[in-house]
């Protein structure tokens, strides 16, 4: 039986672990929506949710507390500054896991973890992600017409 035995174990030791997890957290506050396997989502997800309630303290113990679990100065200062705002009146459940599929190579079942409300961001990141790709396609087609007029000057 496994009394007292709460956690994922991820099939990696203990340092292994924690500094993976640490990691994934840093990840999820940064971008505010990380894909990994459901298992990883479902371990972090207390780890993150602990986070925010550190932020919605906003004491300076509870920014040392956040500073010394989370791997980035930046990371701290967004989940002081802005995650902690976006949450101030809710009582938890902060996240959300989304299923989406299969990885290709193992087989291993994916997700997405995010925090609520965060569809705003990624919405933002999407037009400006589109915005670059069109900027890179007009490039390359004025430098694929330059290159076939500098092309015909040298046939004339």
């Amino acid at each position: 039986m496994r009394h007292l035995n709460a956690g994922y174990k991820l099939g990696r030791n203990t340092s292994h672990r924690r500094a993976l997890l640490r990691n994934l957290v840093t990840s999820l506050v940064l971008e505010e929506r990380i894909q990994t396997t459901v298992p990883k989502a479902k371990a972090i997800r207390p780890l993150a949710e602990r986070m925010i309630t550190l932020g919605k303290r906003g004491s300076l113990h509870a920014r040392r507390q956040a500073a010394g679990f989370l791997l980035d100065p930046l990371a701290v200062a967004k989940l002081f500054d802005q995650l902690s705002g976006r949450f101030g009146d809710r009582a938890g459940g902060y996240t959300r896991i989304v299923k989406t599929g299969f990885r290709v190579g193992d087989n291993a079942p994916l997700a997405f973890i995010e925090f609520l409300g965060s569809e705003g961001m990624q919405a933002a990141k999407r037009k400006r992600r589109s915005e670059r790709l069109e900027r890179k396609a007009a490039a390359q087609k004025k430098a694929t017409e330059d290159l076939g007029r500098k092309q015909d000057e040298n046939k004339e």
